[in-house]
């Protein structure tokens, strides 16, 4: 377990980000929570400091460079080190491939991987000196299986799954893992908008007649962190109650 580890999540101040937060809070480990929304991350990290845990609040984006670079130095310079990033921070922009902006497409691609890349590679300079690592990215089932009007984020997170693969290889002789959790549908405040009948008809796609919890995700992520997963990389972890096999 990442007892006494540092642990920055990106997009930690809701949802599965905040979820992973408080999961590898609970396992010990110190948590750099980045978000844009001030008040939202300073109540997360309030949060975790009142159940006792170590943790930093940091303002930014993940699509600009500086800010990025800005995270990582603050989680040096306050805690000496970066164990683990969870690369969590996504957007959605859904719309039919004919009517998609230009803008719509490079947004979702832009936060969802773009941003996945510079954290990693801001971390993996500070986790190669350090010579250990843990890198979770999360991905999504849509970019295993596609879905019609996702063509952006389906994209993305089919990026983020290969970038996955390929930053493992790279990353692998400084002792550094890189994985993906790829979640299915998963209970959120959108979802609990839906319908009754809408959230039946999702649940009846699904193998375990039922969605997700932001916990299942937390829980897999929490795995791909501790040294149980020490000789996994490059791997995707599928989270979908059997949704796609």
């Amino acid at each position: 377990m990442p007892k006494e580890k540092v642990a920055v999540i990106t997009g930690a101040s809701r949802g599965i980000g905040k979820s992973i937060a408080l999961a590898l809070a609970a396992q010990g480990a110190t948590i750099v929570a980045m978000d844009m929304d001030q008040a939202a991350t300073d109540a997360v990290v309030a949060e975790l400091q009142a159940a006792g845990t170590t943790a930093l609040a940091v303002v930014g984006n993940v699509t600009v460079t500086a800010d990025v670079e800005r995270m990582i130095e603050a989680a040096v310079a306050a805690f000496g080190r970066v164990d683990i990033l969870v690369n969590n921070a996504g957007i959605t922009r859904d719309g039919l491939i004919m009517r998609m902006k230009d803008e719509d497409w490079d947004a979702v691609l832009s936060v969802n991987l773009k941003g996945a890349f510079l954290c990693s590679r801001a971390a993996f300079k500070v986790m190669s000196k350090q010579r250990y690592g843990r890198i979770i990215n999360i991905a999504s089932v849509v970019g295993q299986m596609g879905n019609a009007g996702q063509a952006n984020y389906c994209a993305s997170k089919a990026g983020l799954m290969g970038l996955t693969k390929s930053n493992a290889r790279e990353m692998a002789k400084r002792n550094v893992t890189v994985n993906a959790v790829a979640p299915g549908f998963i209970a959120t405040a959108m979802t609990d908008a839906l319908p009754e009948k809408v959230r039946e008809e999702l649940a009846a796609q699904i193998p375990l007649e039922r969605l997700g919890s932001a916990e299942d995700i937390a829980n897999a992520v929490t795995f791909l962190a501790s040294e149980a997963s020490a000789y996994i990389t490059g791997h995707v972890l599928s989270v979908n109650g059997g949704m796609y096999m």
